[in-house]
């Protein structure tokens, strides 16, 4: 019996799937033979002897490691012990909500995912106050981009507000405090996650949590975090830290960790209508949304970080901070991606392509957003969370969650590509739709071949032919990273 730990030889009795199925000649099971992290044979089933452990395929289709390529880890793992505000349907339930939740150890109520927007009615001071007296209590917006408090959580961090609300980079600065737990307490947390990732085929993640990494990564590392590859970005207020410290992108600084890119967040999202933006949201022509970084910085920062050798990976979801960021990149020569981009203008499709920028999306925010653009973006004559359109032109996709805004599971990343709804309703411009090879190869980073690396996920179904309900659950019998099971069902 094969257990979770174990070094793995051979793979006995599997069909192939994704990236690598196109080099054989039939869908016949063969077995897949490891020598320590790679892949050095394919035969027919039986045709090999192994040399060592076996895993029992019974017939399940091999997928290669699945990559989520847009994770914060930290508030991904803390989100097991806050109050979940995804449901709540107006400012008053959240706040009721929250008068019920247990105390954290460090004297605050926190809550995450409440979606504002669709509210009736708007978040106060005093709606919370009322619900949750004088304990510190936080909200964590979906997106990340805003924050409500009560009084007691203002005066704790030093904010003054008139609705409780903070958004952008005073949002930001609280969450990065309340993801500054205990470091024991942190990365048993995230060691716990990686498991649940591990059991959906996750292999890979970029982390891009806000905060200074370097040391976190390298102390998980030792201490047992081995579910998964981890490249890990840097912020503005630590590229010079960064850059003094020599670190370039793809430096291995643990065994599975290495260094990512610079992380730029250059304008807001959708659900705060800070997202930057052509055309003006409704009821407001003068609110085109908010640029964080001016193009003059974008600019200088881009071409710094370039020339310590990081790439970057800039955040930009509105038409004019997708613009932006690529006129810095033409002038910097900076490589990398452009982070979410969900209003491109149909010219800027292309110049992704031409300037060699990945596009690193989320297919379930197109989902769950849909209501929104209806509304705030009716007007905007961009392409609204382009996927095919993308791929079309030529551009490298890559899939993620941006957990915890959305669930850290590839399968439903994948059956959100393909469906592009999740509901009774018909899929949200089906003209983005992708096929179920083309978003498993955009979730994937090797393939199934000798010479690449055992980086292997065994199913249930055939990702190929499996409709989006069962990709949505797809049963994962076993997760292979470097020829080590790091899942077992």
């Amino acid at each position: 019996m094969s257990a979770v730990g174990e070094h793995i030889s051979m793979i006995r009795e599997v069909r192939v799937a994704g990236p690598g199925r196109e080099y054989l000649v039939d869908a016949e099971p063969v077995d897949i033979h490891l020598d320590g992290d790679r892949i050095v044979d394919i035969a027919p089933t039986g045709a090999l002897r192994s040399a060592g452990a076996v895993l029992e395929g019974q017939g399940a289709w091999v997928v290669p490691g699945l990559w989520d390529h847009h994770v914060h880890t930290t508030q991904w793992a803390l989100t097991a012990e806050r109050e979940h505000l995804g449901d709540t349907t107006s400012a008053a339930e959240a706040a009721a909500r929250m008068s019920n939740v247990a105390v954290l150890t460090d004297g605050r109520r926190v809550g995450t995912g409440f979606r504002d927007a669709f509210w009736p009615d708007a978040p106060s001071i005093a709606v919370l106050d009322a619900a949750t007296g004088s304990v510190p209590t936080y909200l964590i917006n979906a997106d990340v981009h805003s924050v409500w408090l009560n009084t007691a959580a203002l005066e704790r961090e030093g904010f003054r507000t008139s609705d409780g609300m903070l958004r952008e980079d005073d949002a930001f600065l609280i969450s990065r405090r309340l993801n500054a737990v205990d470091p024991a307490h942190g990365d048993l947390a995230v060691i716990r996650a990686g498991d649940a990732a591990a059991a959906r085929g996750v292999t890979g993640i970029v982390d891009f949590d806000m905060a200074w990494n370097l040391q976190a990564w390298d102390r998980r590392a030792a201490g047992g975090f081995a579910a998964q590859r981890v490249e890990f970005a840097v912020y503005i207020s630590d590229l010079d830290r960064a850059i003094s410290a020599g670190l370039r992108t793809g430096d291995s600084i643990a065994d599975l960790v290495r260094m990512g890119p610079l992380k730029i967040i250059s304008d807001g999202s959708l659900g705060t209508r800070t997202a930057a933006c052509s055309h003006p949201y409704p009821d407001d022509q003068t609110d085109f949304g908010v640029m964080n970084v001016s193009p003059v910085d974008l600019i200088e920062l881009l071409t710094r970080a370039t020339g310590a050798g990081l790439e970057v990976s800039v955040h930009a979801i509105g038409d004019r901070a997708v613009a932006s960021a690529l006129d810095a990149v033409a002038a910097s020569g900076a490589t990398g991606t452009i982070e979410h981009a969900q209003l491109v203008r149909h010219a800027d499709i292309s110049r992704i392509a031409r300037l060699g920028l990945a596009a690193s999306v989320q297919p379930q925010h197109a989902i769950d957003d849909r209501d929104l653009v209806e509304g705030y973006w009716a007007h905007q004559t961009a392409v609204g969370y382009p996927m095919a359109t993308l791929l079309r032109a030529g551009v490298e996709l890559r899939l993620g969650s941006d957990a915890p805004v959305a669930p850290l599971d590839p399968w439903a990343t994948i059956a959100a590509a393909v469906a592009r709804t999740d509901d009774d309703r018909d899929a949200w411009h089906p003209e983005e739709q992708l096929t179920r090879g083309e978003a498993l190869a955009a979730s994937v980073r090797s393939s199934t071949r000798p010479g690449d690396t055992a980086d292997l996920v065994l199913c249930g179904a055939d990702p190929h032919t499996a409709s989006a309900s069962t990709l949505r659950a797809m049963p994962v019998q076993a997760t292979l990273l470097a020829g080590r099971i790091t899942h077992l069902s």
